[in-house]
């Protein structure tokens, strides 16, 4: 029988918001892959389409980040992970192959042609940098067997995975409540895809949620 404890209540909450906004994501991301470049995000970017660069990045980045997304919250699920070892062992090793090759240098790629100016540009430099760095250091630790320094690594790493999520949620509601020119925006969006994920991942770490 499954035990019913705050924390395994947190997170099947969490899981299940996880899982429906992944959904969410690949409806947005689905579109893309018609390869027209007048549609969403693209619109934007029109002046450095004709780079080869940017788009191979782009359509990387956007494929590979529906897959992480989707197999990193199956890390944190109690039940798989204790009925289901193999299965938790494989979608982790796929998790960080994808981050470490294709995800995060595709968004680092990204990074350097990001709107919204050098504090964007900045803004997703760091959290590519520290998004591969994470989850390294999160094979590093399940590698040398050190479980609770994996656990907190992959809090990291996913929280930063979340803020693909969190970026178009930002970009959604933030213009309903504070209006600002499209540069500042963009770059308050930055920030705020990524900071606010590490602030809680501190306090999931803090309160062993996951442990």
């Amino acid at each position: 029988m499954i035990k019913t404890t705050p924390a395994r209540i947190i997170q099947v909450i969490l899981s299940a918001i996880v899982l429906f906004t992944v959904w969410l994501m690949f409806k947005i991301t689905i579109p893309y892959f018609s390869f027209r470049y007048d549609i969403g995000f693209l619109l934007t970017k029109q002046a450095i389409l004709h780079k080869a660069i940017w788009r191979w990045s782009f359509y990387i980045h956007i494929a590979s980040s529906i897959f992480v997304l989707l197999f990193g919250i199956f890390q944190f699920i109690k039940p798989l992970l204790e009925s289901f070892p193999k299965l938790h062992k494989l979608l982790g090793k796929a998790y960080v192959f994808i981050i470490l090759f294709l995800s995060a240098p595709s968004g680092l790629v990204m990074a350097f042609y990001a709107n919204g100016g050098i504090y964007a540009k900045i803004s997703f430099v760091l959290i590519s940098l520290l998004w591969w760095l994470f989850t390294f250091v999160a094979f590093l630790k399940i590698r040398d067997r050190k479980i609770k320094g994996h656990i907190d690594f992959m809090v990291r790493s996913y929280a930063l995975t979340l803020s693909a999520i969190t970026l178009r949620t930002y970009v959604l509601i933030l213009p309903i409540f504070i209006h600002l020119h499209a540069k500042e925006m963009y770059t308050l969006v930055a920030w705020l895809s990524w900071v606010p994920n590490l602030i809680i991942a501190e306090v999931i770490i803090h309160f062993k949620v996951f442990k």
